[in-house]
C-alpha cells in the first residue's frame, strides 16, 4: 500500500462528497466507550445472571476472549486492512479503510473504528461464537463470556491505537507498543501488524529482527 505522508496537513482528507456519508468516516474514542462498554456490560451480566454460567467458566471465557481478539486484531490489520490492491477500485477500497490513516496518522477523528465498521464486524463474529460454542462444541454458556472478552479486548485495541499518536509515554509497555506503531507507520509498512501487543508479529516472524 503505498504511504502518503501529510500527517501535517491540518484539515482531514475528504473521503466523500456527500457530507451525511463523511460524517461517518469521523469518531471520537469517548462515542466507542459509550457504545461498547454497556454492551460489553450486558454479556457479562447475561452470562451470569441468564446463561448461569459459572465463576471459572466467566473468567476463562473472558480470558480466552482476549485473547482470540489479539489474534483477530493481528489477521484483520495484515490481511484485511494492509490487503494488496490489484485495481483502481480496490485502490479505493484500501484508502477509504485504511490508507487514509497512514495517510493522516495523526487525524483525531480516525484513530478508531467507526460504529459502521465496527457493529458489523461484531455481529459477524458474534454469529461465529455461537456456531463454535453452541453447535460445534455444545457449550452454549461459554458464548457471553467469550465475546464480552472479545469486545473488551477491541476496546483495549481502540483505546492504545489512539493512544499511541497522542500520548507520549516515555516508559514500560506502553511506550514499546508505541514505539512498534510508530515504526509500522514511518519505518516498516508491511510489519509490526500488532497494535495492542506484538505476540503475533513474532509467531508470524512480521516484527524485524533486532533492533
Amino acid at each position: 500500500m503505498a504511504q502518503v505522508q501529510v500527517e501535517n496537513k491540518e484539515e482531514s482528507i475528504r473521503l466523500f462528497k456527500s457530507d451525511f456519508l463523511e460524517f461517518f468516516t469521523h469518531i471520537s474514542p469517548i462515542t466507542v466507550l459509550v457504545i461498547w462498554v454497556p454492551i460489553v456490560a450486558y454479556f457479562i451480566y447475561r452470562g451470569i445472571a441468564i446463561q448461569q454460567a459459572s465463576a471459572l467458566t466467566m473468567v476463562f471465557g473472558i480470558l480466552l476472549g482476549l485473547f482470540l481478539w489479539t489474534f483477530a486484531e493481528y489477521t484483520l490489520h495484515r490481511f484485511l486492512f494492509h490487503f494488496k490492491p490489484k485495481n483502481a477500485w480496490q485502490e479505493r477500497l484500501s484508502f477509504l479503510m485504511h490508507g487514509v490513516h497512514h495517510a493522516q496518522p495523526r487525524d483525531k477523528g480516525r484513530l478508531v473504528m467507526p460504529p459502521v465498521v465496527s457493529i458489523p464486524m461484531a455481529l459477524v463474529f458474534y454469529g461465529l461464537f455461537q456456531l463454535i460454542f453452541t453447535y460445534v462444541l455444545m457449550t452454549p454458556r461459554w458464548v457471553s463470556p467469550v465475546f464480552a472478552g472479545f469486545l473488551l479486548g477491541y476496546l483495549a485495541y481502540d483505546m492504545i491505537h489512539y493512544g499511541t499518536h497522542h500520548f507520549p509515554v516515555k516508559k514500560g509497555y506502553f511506550r514499546m507498543v508505541r514505539r512498534n506503531h510508530m515504526h509500522h507507520h514511518f519505518q516498516t509498512p508491511d510489519q509490526r501488524f500488532g497494535v495492542s501487543n506484538p505476540l503475533w508479529d513474532y509467531v508470524f516472524k512480521t516484527m524485524p529482527a533486532g533492533k
